[in-house]
C-alpha cells in the first residue's frame, strides 16, 4: 500500500484548490512557516516532494479527504455551495500536482480571479488550512512534508484573502 506522505494550501493550500469555483483555505493556530525556496523536484538528496507525498493517487485522496472535512465544516462550507466538488477536488489534486513537483498542469483560474469578490478573511484562509492539516494527518503525513506543502502553497494567501 502506498505510504501517502504530507499533501494541500496553507493551501493555500488548499487555497490552490479554489481555482475552479468558491473556496479558501486555512491555517490553524500556529502561523504557517513559509520555506524560503522549496525544493520540489528531485534533489542530489531525495526525491521530490510530489515523490515523497506518495503521487497523484495520493494526492487524490488527500484532497478527496480534505473536501469531505471543508463540507463537514460549519466555519466554512456555505462558501462551497453550489461548488462542483468533483471538479474542485480534480483543480486541487493538479494544482498541489503541479506545486510539489509533478507532472500535473493545472488548468484552473488564478487564485485571484476564482476568489474575487467573495470578501475572504484569514478566518476563513485559516479554517480551510486547519481542515488540510488534518487530512494530511489522518494519512500520517510527515512534518517535513506537510510544512513543505504548506510553504509551496501558502504563497497563494494575499492571492485570496480580501478578494
Amino acid at each position: 500500500m502506498k505510504r501517502i506522505v504530507g499533501i494541500a494550501v496553507s493551501a493555500l493550500a488548499l487555497t490552490a484548490c479554489f481555482g475552479g469555483s468558491t473556496s479558501q483555505p486555512a491555517p490553524s493556530r500556529e502561523p504557517i512557516r513559509r520555506i524560503e525556496a522549496p525544493s520540489m523536484g528531485p534533489t542530489a538528496t531525495g526525491p521530490s516532494l510530489y515523490t515523497r507525498l506518495g503521487g497523484v493517487d495520493a494526492i487524490r485522496a488527500v484532497v478527496h479527504a480534505f473536501a469531505g472535512r471543508v463540507a463537514a465544516d460549519d466555519r466554512i462550507n456555505a462558501l462551497f455551495r453550489g461548488v462542483d466538488i468533483p471538479n474542485f477536488e480534480r483543480l486541487l489534486t493538479e494544482q498541489v500536482c503541479q506545486a510539489t513537483g509533478g507532472p500535473c498542469t493545472y488548468s484552473g483560474r488564478s487564485m485571484r480571479a476564482a476568489h474575487a469578490g467573495m470578501n475572504l478573511t484569514d478566518a476563513h484562509f485559516n479554517a480551510l488550512v486547519e481542515d488540510l492539516v488534518a487530512a494530511l494527518n489522518q494519512f500520517n503525513v510527515p512534518a517535513r512534508e506537510q510544512q513543505e506543502l504548506l510553504g509551496a502553497l501558502g504563497g497563494m494567501r494575499r492571492e485570496i484573502v480580501g478578494q
